[in-house]
């Protein structure tokens, strides 16, 4: 599976993480699949209500007012997204253990370096994860 995601989507989102340090920044995704790529056409920027650098929750209240706002889009919920403040960009057991949708995309942006975020997607079945290929656009 191809994940696209636009230069400006990757940039304002590493911003956002940034401001947000020490905390993990989280949102959702949204836009168009089909049966060999994901097309993000927006990025949602949510609170982690948890606020802490080890692991995130989204507001419920603002998680519905985006699945709210892709349905009048037209946009299909893709997954969801969130920093590593100090951690590769990979799952760690806590978001394996939450990803309750095996069809979503999980985005994880690592902050190690914050000059230079990286960006990777996952998926997880069953506990097992298999990584996608992202591409910037």
């Amino acid at each position: 599976m191809q994940v696209k995601l636009k230069k400006e989507d990757f940039q304002a989102m590493a911003a956002h993480a940034v401001a947000h340090l020490p905390e993990e920044a989280c949102g959702l995704i949204a836009g168009e699949k089909s049966d060999t790529e994901r097309v993000i056409k927006k990025v949602y920027y949510l609170t982690n209500i948890d606020h802490t650098n080890e692991h995130f929750s989204l507001d419920p209240k603002e998680q519905l007012a985006a699945i709210k706002d892709m349905r009048k889009n037209g946009l299909e919920p893709l997954g969801n997204w969130h920093s590593h403040p100090e951690t590769p960009a990979r799952p760690s057991k806590e978001d394996i253990r939450l990803a309750f949708d095996s069809e979503a995309s999980y985005l994880i942006m690592s902050l190690m370096d914050q000059e230079n975020p990286v960006i990777h997607a996952f998926r997880v079945r069953e506990g097992q994860v298999s990584k996608d290929e992202i591409v910037t656009i």
